[in-house]
């Protein structure tokens, strides 16, 4: 292994103070604040921090709006740190912070560091689920819940323009593995030194509702279960947040592809932020598939987005080992390209 998620996402924000607000009813724990920045953490000891729009200690603006400026990537060791930096190095400029972080931009602009973490080991209790037939557990309550407390960020995700291309650079200059395709939306990209189903997902930005250029969608924090979602749902809604916002309706959904229950919050500005449940767990074993994105995106919906109406229940999947439907994808010129929408 060698990337083991994100260590930091370093969000640029117009309304700083309402920004801090969201985190902190959203369930981060605070580490640290100051009238320019303000750093929460979760149990794996990922990162969120918050600087204003302007903060010179951002790289610069790659899009019209507030969101993460810079995905910082947690790296197991140091010679990991110095492999892929002696790599990057060999066509794009770097500059090394002196704690060692190492940042620079991807092929497809995005703005990215690497940085050696000491990522914390966590531990998880969901409660059993009993079923007919199937007692799970017996003369036993579920937790009684108040509000969601993430205990990672499961994946970040953002707008590109050539999402197949994006993804060349996360798999063979990062080591990214290459897990699902929505074909003609996007790609699912899982960092090798972890589990859960995608670290990032890069969604074509020219889609019906999407901003039309490059930038940040949302970042996914995981909980243990469907209570602790919906104990959060609850405390942000009499917080007074949204769950509207440009990119969804809200509501709580699952997805097909990577099985996620999820239900996204509107970050002041633009952007979601996710409450992410029972996602699927991968290894290298796992192969690859390309699904039709209406059918892969939702199994139930309880908003469903004018995008993802008249949706086939018809099963539309399949193996994609080689990643024969990203090439076959990266042929086809763009407005020959069946995407459904």
């Amino acid at each position: 292994m060698t990337i083991l998620g994100v260590e930091s996402a370093i969000f640029g924000v117009d309304e700083f103070e309402r920004t801090v607000q969201f985190w902190t009813d959203y369930g981060l724990e605070p580490v640290s604040s100051t009238a320019d920045e303000a750093v929460f953490e979760v149990a794996t000891g990922s990162k969120v921090v918050v600087r204003r729009r302007n903060d010179p200690r951002l790289p610069a603006q790659y899009f019209d709006w507030a969101g993460v400026r810079e995905t910082i990537w947690g790296v197991d060791t140091q010679e990991s740190l110095e492999r892929l930096a002696a790599d990057l190095g060999r066509d794009r400029e770097l500059s090394t912070d002196p704690d060692g972080t190492v940042h620079f931009i991807a092929d497809d602009g995005t703005p990215m560091g690497l940085r050696v973490w000491h990522k914390r080991a966590v531990v998880s209790a969901p409660d059993e689920v009993n079923a007919p037939g199937a007692i799970r557990r017996m003369n036993q309550l579920r937790k009684w819940r108040t509000r969601a407390k993430p205990k990672a960020i499961a994946h970040v995700v953002f707008f590109v323009k050539d999402y197949v291309g994006a993804s060349d650079f996360y798999r063979e200059r990062l080591g990214f593995r290459y897990v699902d395709h929505s074909r003609g939306v996007g790609v699912f990209l899982r960092a090798d030194g972890t589990f859960e189903h995608h670290t990032v997902f890069l969604a074509d930005c020219s889609l019906p509702g999407f901003p039309g250029t490059p930038g940040f969608m949302h970042i996914a924090f995981s909980v243990e279960d469907i209570d602790e979602v919906m104990a959060g749902v609850e405390y942000m809604k009499k917080k007074g947040w949204q769950t509207e916002s440009r990119n969804t309706k809200g509501g709580l959904s699952r997805h097909r592809i990577s099985s996620a229950i999820y239900y996204y919050w509107a970050i002041p500005g633009f952007g979601e932020a996710e409450y992410n449940a029972d996602t699927d767990y991968l290894d290298d074993g796992w192969v690859p598939r390309v699904w039709d994105f209406k059918f892969g995106s939702l199994l139930w919906a309880h908003h469903t987005m004018e995008f993802f109406k008249n949706a086939s229940d018809e099963w539309d999947v399949k193996f994609d080992p080689h990643g024969a439907s990203l090439e076959e994808f990266r042929k086809t010129p763009k407005v020959k390209r069946d995407r459904a929408a």
